[in-house]
């Protein structure tokens, strides 16, 4: 597979309406319309070139503390994914890493997955068969995904 990825900005239309189907976009209060979806920090924000997947990686201060240490999550997050393009998953997140890798070197890569939200039997597989691992839960119920350079 070639290359998937390319750059774009925080409210790309695409990923946007991508972004509002993912189980994570909550609808405001007030009902306004959503303009952006990354939040706030040091983003990265791609797309495919049809539109038909995206990914956000964000680095900030993450209140999530790491179940293994009580420390507050550290690295840089995969905000969000979606892909309903005809590319892997995986190969995706394998891409999206290596981008990640010249953005923020030597840095730990981890998401979030709820797992009652998700239509899987094995939330986070595509990650798992990107060379992610499982590394915990949060208070919550979220299962903690982790990908460690070397790994």
């Amino acid at each position: 597979m070639g290359a998937a990825w390319w750059l774009t900005r925080d409210g790309d239309r695409a990923c946007l309406d991508l972004y509002e189907r993912h189980y994570s976009a909550r609808p405001y209060r007030d009902r306004r319309r959503r303009r952006t979806f990354a939040g706030p920090g040091e983003k990265v924000i791609l797309r495919t070139a049809a539109g038909d997947a995206f990914f956000v990686w964000r680095q900030f201060r993450d209140d999530c503390l790491d179940p293994r240490t009580g420390a507050p999550q550290a690295g840089v997050n995969c905000a969000a994914f979606r892909n309903e393009g005809t590319a892997q998953s995986s190969d995706l997140i394998r891409q999206a890493d290596a981008i990640a890798d010249v953005c923020w070197p030597d840095c730990r890569h981890y998401t979030y997955v709820n797992p009652i939200r998700v239509a899987s039997g094995n939330p986070g597989y595509c990650f798992l068969c990107a060379g992610w691992r499982r590394c915990g839960r949060t208070r919550s119920g979220l299962i903690i995904l982790e990908r460690v350079q070397g790994i």
